[in-house]
């Protein structure tokens, strides 16, 4: 049987968190990655400005990569504007996009991170979604690394260190969870 390529999502910081320089090249090494593990990159795609999200899409598209934006609201004029899909949900940030986009996925990346990226592990983690965070890109991904969200202990939050260890992770569990959920 032909298993269908993986959806890995990379989420992260907005730019208005102003992360690192260093930060943003982590995350396009991650879209990178993930192109050339033949997977298709989802992310956040912004209306109004970058994120880590966006800088995955435009290491992805580097490599040849195809790419999923899920947006909030209506319309599909996004910032990162090589995206090869766009979603628009209709639905507000804070929730409503990020649902849409992480349950799209079938593991999940996480560089940096505000409150939206903590909205998507959490729903990853009800959604019982393989998580990976990088450690040392502060935000959420610093916070939750090898830890569990809640006492269920349902699925373990996974902290690598670069980015290449985190796409080959997420191809070994996004396999498992296709397996399981295929």
């Amino acid at each position: 049987m032909t298993m269908r390529k993986l959806q890995i999502g990379v989420m992260g910081s907005a730019a208005d968190l102003k992360y690192e320089a260093n930060i943003e090249e982590i995350a396009e090494e991650l879209g990178s990655e993930v192109a050339k593990s033949g997977s298709i990159l989802f992310f956040g795609a912004e209306k109004d400005y970058d994120s880590l999200s966006t800088a995955a899409c435009r290491g992805a598209k580097k490599e040849g990569g195809i790419t999923v934006g899920v947006t909030y609201n209506k319309g599909k004029n996004i910032f990162q504007k090589d995206a090869d899909i766009i979603i628009s949900t209709g639905l507000d940030r804070g929730g409503g996009r990020e649902l849409v986009l992480v349950l799209s996925c079938d593991v999940v990346i996480a560089v940096g991170g505000g409150s939206g990226t903590l909205t998507e592990l959490a729903i990853a983690y009800q959604g019982d979604i393989p998580m990976i965070v990088v450690n040392n890109t502060g935000g959420w991904s610093e916070k939750l690394s090898d830890v569990f969200i809640d006492d269920r202990k349902r699925r373990k939050i996974y902290g690598v260190k670069t980015a290449k260890e985190a796409v080959k992770l997420a191809v070994k569990l996004g396999r498992e969870y296709l397996n399981k959920y295929s």
